[in-house]
């Protein structure tokens, strides 16, 4: 068990006057709480700011509890946007910004939104869905575009709203945010965040672990909307007052180097794919680029392999903290630390939360035994909205199950081993291979899909598909690339199978289910993993 000092937080908290109102009192007016291209915006810009988005919600109806959608990059007018909420005692809602409409239309409805604060960049895919069908939205406040008969500017919903505010008094145990989170049927769960959760990631993590201070300067691969990406790019710097850098864009290879040259982040936040990456991007002038000021690479959101460490840390001469957290609870829970990376592991237990490995009858596992992982941590959500049963089945009083299958060495180091069921995380998003499997169904060429998961040369999960074509139809390079295609053009580019192997049939049970193990073996046997 690990042993931290408690938090104490009063019963009266409001998350927003936490994170941002304490830095004017504590005289950061203007020090820089965000750069965000050649831009940057002080402290006293976004308590401001804030508060007038705060002030604008109320205008619009938004009360205490009230869900506000945020379909938005990772500019500054996200965090405004967050802690105004926030601090009315609202609920914001940020959502992935890489989904088709059909996917902003359950949010929508689920989360009974009556307003959303989208990017104009991204309004396209929320005019696409028929009025009739969003059951509860009223008004849409576009970010970056102007005002429209369908929508509000958001300068016009600020600059005529006060820039003061008092924070709605709420309880440390109210609801905070939501963050949605997808699961083995599909569709994705909404996680209730509470008052106190985001303090705790940021005491267990960002200041225990990577000592964080005022002096920091963060950088995100992972986008704001992630509960990844929401802490290292937003709250863990404001718990500190430090720097965030923004990046609205694809973090792409030459993106996120520019980024660490002229921005000079000391605190550089990816995924394994994206390491990858930049490992593989090369050089322009033939010199190597400067990654000096980071003094600590972070890695979430996939196991990261031990390969993949070692080459980065050889050519840029720094670390990677591999870490395992989850949209539940919020953040980190297990964590390598600096000068004790144990390469290819998730690390060890976070002080101050625990975890154990169980087998299905709730038994521990001897050491080094694959089980089922189970942690406790106070900054795990309250519940799943609107999913009783299934909370029940995944928080079960102090412990959440995280799904994962786990074991743990002599040292107290943890071992990610799998997924208790099918779905797996690729590019640091869980994928369902149901999902794209009743999407290959629709393909006229296709009689039957299976999607399976294999690691490429880099040893990152990618999903394959195993197609059965319907008769009279060959599998063809034509055919693979043209249902690659198709998938993209119905479901997220992270979903998009990267490889399409075709069959004459599929191994199944006798009752007809697919052995998705076998086409595993299959994969292993025909596309072995290169040696190291």
């Amino acid at each position: 068990m690990s042993v931290a000092a408690p938090i104490s937080l009063p019963d009266e908290f409001n998350a927003a006057s936490y994170f941002v109102d304490r830095h004017i009192t504590e005289g950061r007016d203007n020090k820089v709480a965000i750069e965000y291209g050649d831009a940057q915006v002080t402290y006293r810009q976004l308590f401001e700011c804030v508060n007038q988005v705060g002030n604008g919600l109320r205008k619009l109806g938004v009360r205490i509890e009230e869900r506000v959608l945020l379909l938005l990059l990772d500019t500054p007018e996200f965090a405004a946007s967050f802690f105004g909420a926030i601090k009315i005692g609202a609920v914001p809602v940020p959502v992935n910004t890489l989904l088709k409409p059909t996917d902003y239309e359950y949010l929508l409805n689920n989360s009974r939104a009556r307003v959303a604060i989208v990017d104009d960049l991204l309004f396209s895919s929320i005019q696409a869905i028929p009025l009739n069908r969003l059951r509860y939205l009223e008004t849409i406040v576009l970010v970056g575009g102007h005002s429209r008969s369908s929508g509000l500017s958001f300068t016009d919903l600020t600059q005529n709203s006060s820039s003061a505010l008092e924070p709605q008094l709420t309880s440390k145990d109210d609801a905070a945010f939501w963050l949605y989170s997808s699961g083995s049927t599909g569709q994705p769960k909404a996680c209730v965040h509470l008052q106190h959760d985001m303090v705790v990631s940021s005491e267990r993590y960002a200041k225990a672990i990577l000592k964080i201070t005022d002096k920091d300067r963060c950088f995100s691969v992972a986008k704001l909307f992630f509960a990844y990406g929401l802490g290292n790019g937003l709250y863990f710097p404001l718990a500190v007052g430090a720097t965030s850098i923004l990046l609205p864009g694809a973090p792409k290879p030459h993106s996120v180097f520019e980024i660490l040259e002229h921005h000079r982040p000391t605190l550089f936040f990816s995924v394994p794919s994206n390491y990858v990456k930049l490992l593989a991007y090369p050089t322009p002038d033939g010199r190597e680029y400067d990654l000096s000021s980071v003094r600590h690479a972070i890695s979430a959101g996939e196991a990261l392999p031990a390969a993949v460490f070692h080459r980065f840390k050889e050519r840029f001469g720094v670390e990677i903290l591999d870490a395992i957290g989850s949209t539940e609870a919020l953040h980190m829970m297990i964590s390598n630390i600096p000068r004790a990376v144990r390469p290819g592991s998730s690390g060890k237990i976070i002080p101050g939360f625990e975890a154990r490995i169980v087998d299905d009858n709730n038994q521990r596992v001897a050491q080094g035994e694959i089980g089922n992982l189970l942690v406790k941590a106070d900054s795990t959500c309250a519940c799943y909205w609107n999913q009783h049963e299934k909370t029940k089945d995944t928080i079960e009083g102090h412990w959440i199950r995280t799904g994962d299958k786990y074991y743990q060495d002599e040292g107290g180091y943890f071992w990610y081993a799998g997924r208790t069921d099918d779905m797996l995380k690729v590019s640091g998003v869980w994928v369902s291979p149901m999902e794209i499997e009743r999407v290959l169904s629709e393909h006229p060429a296709v009689q039957e899909a299976a999607v399976v998961f294999h690691k490429d040369a880099d040893e990152l999960i990618k999903p394959v598909a195993c197609i059965v074509p319907r008769d009279g139809t060959t599998g063809s390079p034509e055919l693979a690339s043209e249902l690659q295609s198709f998938v993209l053009s119905r479901l997220p580019v992270f979903k998009r199978p990267h490889g399409i192997e075709f069959f004459t049939e599929l191994p199944k049970t006798a009752t007809g289910k697919v052995q998705r193990f076998k086409l595993r073996a299959w994969m292993n046997e025909c596309f072995p993993k290169p040696s190291v």
